[in-house]
């Protein structure tokens, strides 16, 4: 059932969570083997139904605390009743050089006669080779486990195709070839669901990379933006341009990250706690640096070639406070041993989900971090994860906030 429109966007990380989307995974793990979880940017092959109670038990978690839950499949079937949703959609399942004229025709023909749900669930879990009767030189040669429209397993990870800033949307541009079609999903549903009409999109999957995984709402009109192994530095420009000339920031952090797959988003090594604290990575708190972006005057669109004001590098910590308005930003001094920090950062332990400030969603195996966050006033709403976290991603990475009450 469609609900009516609610009040939408975020100006925070920590202010009251009103309403998030999820994906709960499906079939589309079920896909991944050994030989191809490398290429479709996952550690392992999870057990799935373990990994579906596991997020279950998080979309519980947050329902059983007032949040409103939205799901990306539902979301998505109900979007793909339109035809121009359904002619988006399959024409993007199918844009692949691998395929040929002939295979495109013929996955086409089969994906536009399923019903809404149906297709909903191809277009994440995709459609192996013996799964349609193709024809064709392209369907010929493919080895019978191949895909003719690959899966979308990361999809789990919501917070990386969109991000909200005040209450416009942000469809990002994934880096990674497996995620591509993540962003046209996305898009598809904040352009044609009626839950999300009128709502204004900030960015866009055809632009330079930005993932959403990167991107921290410091505080009202300060914005943290991770360049590293998925966002490029013309993300992050493109981005703060956009925000300053829709007037959603006067501040733009560009902080670099190691291009590693451990740090591959700014949120596996710091997120925000409470509105004037952070949980981070021992290994960087002393080291991380940003680059303050200011906007000129004057500037009215991304295109606007005036020279954006740019000052730095200095210290992370200081370079936020400032920014903030406050005299420090707290960081949650773990007081870790390397070995047991370098193993929970691994694990996601500083990839939180604030619900409110002072009250965070974490992994229950990172028990150090977790005693840390909790002898500095945090409360932490624990859910297991030795499944979900195969793909690389904490509770932050498997939620996108689309309403937080203001502070």
């Amino acid at each position: 059932m469609i609900q009516p429109a609610a009040a939408l966007g975020a100006t925070s990380e920590v202010g009251p969570l009103q309403t998030v989307l999820l994906h709960r995974p499906g079939p589309e793990l079920r896909r991944l083997t050994p030989r191809n979880n490398d290429q479709l940017l996952f550690d392992g092959v999870p057990w799935v139904a373990r990994a579906q109670e596991e997020h279950d038990a998080f979309a519980q978690a947050l329902t059983d605390r007032g949040v409103e839950v939205l799901h990306v499949a539902t979301l998505l079937a109900e979007v793909l009743a339109f035809p121009a949703a359904r002619a988006e959609l399959i024409g993007a399942a199918v844009d692949d050089p691998r395929l040929g004229a002939t295979l495109q025709r013929d996955a086409t023909r089969h994906l536009a006669w399923l019903a809404p749900e149906d297709l909903a669930a191809a277009l994440i879990a995709g459609l192996a080779h013996d799964e349609l009767r193709g024809h064709g030189l392209a369907y010929q040669l493919m080895d019978r486990s191949d895909f003719v429209v690959p899966p979308l397993p990361n999809l789990l990870f919501t917070r990386d195709s969109s991000v909200w800033v005040g209450d416009e949307v942000a469809v990002t541009s994934l880096a990674m070839p497996a995620r591509h079609r993540e962003s046209t999903i996305t898009a598809a549903i904040y352009t044609h669901h009626p839950r999300f009409a009128g709502a204004e999109q900030l960015y866009g999957a055809q632009l330079e990379h930005l993932e959403g995984g990167d991107v921290l709402l410091l505080s009202e009109g300060v914005v943290a933006v991770g360049v590293g192994e998925r966002t490029t530095p013309g993300g992050a420009e493109r981005l703060a341009r956009r925000l300053f000339a829709r007037g959603l920031a006067h501040t733009v952090l560009v902080v670099p990250i190691a291009q590693e797959r451990a740090t591959m988003h700014l949120d596996t090594i710091a997120t925000m706690v409470d509105v004037d604290a952070m949980v981070m990575y021992p290994a960087v708190a002393d080291s991380l640096v940003a680059w303050t972006v200011r906007a000129p005057y004057g500037i009215q669109d991304d295109a606007d070639a005036t020279d954006l004001a740019v000052s730095g590098p200095e210290p992370f910590v200081v370079a936020a406070a400032a920014a903030m308005g406050i005299d420090r930003l707290r960081v949650i001094d773990t007081g870790l041993d390397p070995v047991t920090a370098e193993r929970e950062q691994w694990d996601d332990g500083n990839n939180t989900l604030a619900l409110a400030p002072r009250l965070t969603v974490a992994y229950e195996r990172n028990t150090v971090t977790n005693a840390a966050l909790e002898a500095a006033g945090i409360e932490v709403v624990r859910i297991a994860g030795s499944e979900l976290g195969s793909g690389r991603g904490g509770p932050r990475c498997m939620s996108c906030p689309v309403s937080r009450a203001p502070l």
